[in-house]
């Protein structure tokens, strides 16, 4: 996910083209030209990066002038007139691919950021959210995600450690095609990233998790709590590989209970990658705090690209739960999704994607799904947005039980817009 402007460039460029009179009868329009032009330079040197993944500051990051406006988000019909709108099945996001079969939601964040006379920079930022949909766990409207201020550049030693507290996004690994966060510690606290040990670079953070009846983000601590770790960038030839540790615990009147998890992505060449966690106690949190259930997941996934056209994704994840706080199964899940590119706006793709839950005492639940898309982008590249897309879905589930056998059909189509920014 790319990269985003920010707010005062509009007002800069608009006073620069009120003033072309003036300009004019001094300076010729190609200098004109070529002063916005340098305006447009600076703008794109001065990107915020946003990728639904906490911010991590650089020293060599210069800060605009004025308020940093990004964030992500995707909204549109989706019209069905059978037995579910959504093909749903398993528990690692949407197993049987995301493309037609997710809900609407966004995120709006705001940052001013600053760099002070001895080099340190700072930002301060905060972010609303809007997942008001019971798939997310959520049904109360606007949340406060993130209030957080960090600083870089502090330290000669470490120029690149980034110190932060507050309320942030905090350690969330995503994969792409089923839109699942196979880890993630949102909540508020603090930490820092970017410790470097040698070429090794390690990140911490203690947070706790928001207190959130509702399913929103607008309480103080519920009382668990998390101890978070990433060993990162360390070079093994073939690629990177990132090792991850947690631990979570609670006050003594919130759970006695305790979890762990560990997890690592190693890099395979430049597009695809190998992950693999196990939690105890915990499935994609530590808050989770369950004194019986032991989680594996290990998937493979990337991306090949046959022409200059044709972009090929793909992800085969396996999952198992274990354990008397949960439900014994096995849990199998494919997903490929080609690509083409008509030109730089244009292009079509298709979805399609098996899942599976086999559960340990009998009885088992299949899913598939397949998505027919065809998209209006910014760039026409698979990952260029703003996108509008238009889209016609079709899947089934099926459980099979020791009494009865069910089916679960979706016919659906869509009209929607996704944009990162």
């Amino acid at each position: 996910m790319k990269t985003f402007k920010y707010l005062p460039l509009s007002l800069a460029v608009a006073a620069t083209l009120s003033s072309v009179s003036v300009f004019a009868e001094t300076e010729s329009l190609e200098e004109l030209s070529k002063r916005l032009q340098e305006l447009e330079t600076k703008v794109q040197e001065a990107d915020y990066i946003y990728d639904q993944q906490p911010a991590v500051l650089t020293p060599d990051f210069e800060p605009p002038a004025g308020i940093i406006f990004s964030g992500y988000a995707r909204y549109g019909a989706h019209y069905s007139d059978s037995d579910n709108q959504y093909v749903d099945v398993g528990s690692t996001g949407r197993a049987v691919g995301r493309l037609g079969n997710e809900v609407n939601g966004g995120e709006i964040q705001f940052a001013r950021a600053a760099k002070a006379d001895n080099g340190a920079v700072w930002d301060v930022v905060v972010m609303l959210d809007n997942w008001n949909h019971a798939n997310w766990g959520s049904e109360s409207g606007i949340n406060l995600k993130k209030m957080y201020a960090g600083v870089t550049n502090v330290f000669e030693s470490q120029p690149e450690l980034y110190m932060w507290a507050g309320r942030d996004f905090h350690q969330r690994p995503q994969q792409g095609l089923n839109d699942y966060f196979w880890m993630m510690h949102d909540g508020q606290g603090g930490g820092f990233n970017n410790l470097n040990l040698g070429g090794v670079k390690l990140d911490m953070g203690f947070v706790g998790q928001v207190d959130s009846a509702a399913g929103n983000s607008l309480g103080n601590d519920s009382g668990k709590y998390a101890l978070t770790s990433k060993l990162h960038a360390i070079d093994l030839g073939i690629g990177n590989l990132d090792l991850y540790a947690n631990y979570g615990f609670a006050n003594e009147d919130v759970s006695e209970e305790k979890a762990w998890q560990v997890g690592a992505v190693l890099g395979l060449g430049a597009s695809n990658k190998l992950v693999a966690k196990y939690g105890d106690g915990a499935d994609t949190t530590v808050f989770d705090l369950a004194a019986d259930k032991k989680i594996t997941y290990v998937s493979l996934e990337g991306g090949i690209k046959p022409t200059d056209n044709l972009f090929i994704d793909y992800l085969a994840s396996f999952y198992n739960a274990k354990g008397e706080d949960t439900t014994d199964r096995n849990e199998y899940s494919a997903i490929v999704r080609p690509m083409y590119n008509w030109d730089d706006t244009h292009s079509t793709w298709l979805e399609a994607g098996y899942a599976m839950e086999d559960y340990s005492d009998g009885g088992d639940k299949q899913g598939w799904k397949v998505t027919l898309s065809q998209n209006i982008s910014l760039g026409g590249l698979p990952w260029s947005r703003p996108m509008l897309r238009a889209y016609v879905t079709a899947g089934d589930v099926k459980t099979t039980g020791d009494v009865e056998t069910t089916n679960v059909d979706t016919l659906a189509g869509g009209l929607m817009f996704e944009a990162w920014w």
